[in-house]
């Protein structure tokens, strides 16, 4: 029988070629194939990515090196702005084994959130190019132990990418889990050696991470390939929230009646909104995320519908808790509890004191605001999030039932806010 283990350690060769050319009506786009020399197995190697989505897949990174393209009125990015394209061996303190595709797919997908999240400490944790957990703070120690605690299930194998250097504290909570990738501008002193004590961590410092600002409004050229050969060209999604005072008033009429809610959303809320919003721009669609006091507590990620995407998120945010608890309490996660209370090794008392919390608080879920990347069809996906206690509801707008969501919001008790972003957020 093969060793299957044995296909996650090969660095595939690739025979992608190490320039690539794109032409656009008159504009030639130029790209370079990103390779490291990197120590494998002893010896030091010089290969690209280490394989793609999957062992056996051969795949190649490339960087913009040349060549501006202007679609309409939008121009996209122009070469030398590279982010995770650009890095060199410098760039990895340690490089822990070749990259592959996800674990640098997820570094890119945690920078398209955190460019618009600049403002304050910021940590993302991706897990298959999906944020299992954000949060913000006034220091990134606590923003990174908030997102690591809103799913420390997910975040096992992770990537973890922060919007200031790491510190000694941070370092010492990242040791005590198992990663796959830490991106962040740069380092503290001391942080480096706690981290690199995980010898296949890979260890990314990317610079331009603190000047993320620069890139909010940065379009890029988005490639789709089709399996006939084929391929879709689209300019990149952008997110237009950037303030509460870009949000609009949920507002519409209905058979001659005009709705709107009883209650205006208040200053936590709408920060919580445009914190959520800003998370949303990476969350694979259908989706819908409850946020609270700048941190995720529930993401559902995926749905083909969104009333199901939204009791996904609350059966996440009660799992998610309930493992919070287990991890704060007894230092284990929840499943390995209940096994050992099975056993016999452990009181079966300490899970039902975990399982009374989760409800008594509801998974924190009261006070949340609700996120949704498109509108709501129909009353009932807004209705699952204000049985559970959200106070307010954040989605583009747009549906002929508009009115139905105003008039849930209205006979919650006490009433829910609900703003409009004027926008969709759908991400395949």
């Amino acid at each position: 029988m093969s060793d299957i283990k044995a296909q996650y350690r090969t660095v595939m060769d690739d025979h992608f070629p190490p320039e690539v050319t794109i032409t656009v009506g008159d504009t030639v786009l130029r790209y370079k194939k990103r390779t490291w020399k990197l120590e494998d197995g002893g010896a030091l190697v010089e290969k690209g990515l280490r394989y793609g989505e999957n062992p056996g897949q051969e795949a190649a990174l490339y960087e913009l090196v040349g060549g501006t393209l202007k679609v309409g009125d939008i121009e996209l990015i122009q070469p030398g702005r590279g982010l995770v394209s650009a890095l060199g061996e410098d760039q990895m303190p340690q490089a822990g084994k070749h990259p592959g595709k996800t674990n640098l797919t997820d570094v890119d997908n945690a920078l398209h959130i955190l460019r618009y999240l600049t403002e304050r400490p910021t940590a993302a944790i991706m897990k298959h190019n999906n944020p299992s957990g954000v949060a913000q703070a006034d220091d990134i120690a606590t923003a990174y132990h908030q997102a690591f605690m809103a799913d420390l299930i997910a975040a096992f194998g992770g990537a973890a990418v922060l919007n200031r250097p790491v510190t000694k504290a941070c370092a010492e909570m990242m040791h005590e889990l198992y990663l796959e990738v830490v991106a962040a501008p740069d380092y503290e002193e001391g942080a480096l050696d706690i981290l690199k004590k995980s010898k296949n961590l890979r260890i990314l410092r990317i610079p331009r991470i603190a000047g993320l600002a620069a890139y909010r409004g940065q379009r890029f050229l988005d490639i789709k390939s089709l399996m006939d050969g084929g391929m879709v060209l689209q300019t990149s999604s952008f997110n237009r929230v950037k303030t509460p005072a870009d949000l609009l008033p949920a507002r519409c009429e209905h058979q001659g009646q005009v709705y709107e809610p009883i209650r205006q959303p208040d200053a936590r809320e709408l920060s919580d909104v445009v914190f959520g919003w800003a998370v949303e721009q990476g969350v694979s669609s259908n989706s819908v995320l409850y946020v609270k006091d700048g941190c995720t507590v529930g993401i559902g990620t995926g749905e083909q519908d969104r009333v199901g995407v939204a009791r996904i998120a609350v059966y996440k945010a009660y799992t998610k808790y309930a493992n919070r608890l287990a991890w704060q309490r007894h230092g284990k996660k929840y499943d390995e509890l209940v096994l050992e209370a099975s056993a016999g090794k452990r009181p079966r008392n300490q899970i039902d004191a975990i399982d009374a919390q989760t409800q008594v608080d509801r998974a924190g879920l009261p006070g949340s605001v609700m996120i949704s990347d498109a509108f709501f069809p129909f009353r009932d996906g807004v209705d699952v999030g204000l049985k559970e206690g959200v106070t307010c509801v954040a989605h583009p707008g747009g549906s002929l039932r508009d009115w139905e969501s105003i008039e849930a919001c209205n006979q919650a008790s006490p009433p829910a806010a609900m703003v409009f972003t004027g926008q969709r957020a759908f991400k395949h």
